[in-house]
């Protein structure tokens, strides 16, 4: 065989040989959990409990928190002493503005397999309406997904907030058919019923909830979660 062929036909080996290794590596990959929100995301410990629920469910070595930001600001010491404190909270953001300047680059930077955001708190105090704040949803659902066509997305009914409660039941009220209508099969939604349950007493500044709110939080996110990794891991 002539040289050249002998490299043709070694380079065409190579490219055979690459595809697989680049599947097994894509496959190595842990999954991409990105906690998506305010202040309500960024200083509460609620993410650390989650993730306890992962360690304990085993698939701590299976998945990992993404996001732009690392911080465990209330010092929250869940069981599990390691637990990845990635996540892409911001503390006084509004779903508004994330939709419309941030999530994009979020996504492109630190991309997800599981988006799981509680947002609109901001936007209420701000008196922005409900359609605004529902419309913002919805244009982050479309970069979610266009960043990854299937994502899997838990979206949090917000928890109360005590000086003005009204406009927060007012998005809450709306989320059902809005997570109905956008959810499919290959990118579906669920919804984590925070507010149920949730009282003033579970705030520790009128705004972020304490331990007690962390913990309820968990509880209604934590299953979801397990749900979606065990879909996507095939298990």
């Amino acid at each position: 065989m002539h040289f050249s062929s002998l490299i043709s036909a070694f380079g065409l080996a190579s490219l055979a040989l690459a595809s697989p290794i680049k599947v097994a590596e894509r496959q190595a990959e842990k999954l991409r959990i990105m906690p998506l929100g305010d202040s309500i995301t960024e200083i509460t410990c609620w993410r650390a409990l989650v993730w306890d629920q992962l360690a304990e469910a085993g698939y701590a070595d299976q998945v990992q928190y993404v996001g732009s930001q690392q911080s465990n600001p209330q010092n929250c010491q869940p069981k599990t002493a390691n637990w990845d404190q990635h996540h892409e909270g911001h503390s006084g953001w509004l779903a508004i503005d994330i939709a419309n300047n941030y999530l994009t680059n979020w996504l492109r930077s630190t991309p997800a397999d599981i988006v799981m955001f509680m947002l609109g708190t901001n936007d209420v105090v701000r008196g922005h309406t409900t359609d605004e704040i529902i419309a913002a949803y919805t244009k982050m659902v479309g970069i979610i997904r266009a960043a990854n066509p299937s994502t899997k997305i838990i979206v949090d009914l917000v928890i109360p907030l005590p000086f003005s409660n009204g406009p927060i039941q007012s998005i809450n009220a709306r989320i059902p058919d809005w997570a109905a209508g956008l959810s499919t099969e290959e990118s579906p939604i669920v919804i984590a019923d925070c507010y149920q349950g949730f009282t003033n007493s579970m705030l520790r500044d009128g705004v972020h909830p304490n331990l007690q709110g962390d913990e309820l939080i968990a509880s209604r996110v934590g299953p979801l979660l397990l749900d979606y990794v065990a879909q996507s891991l095939g298990q």
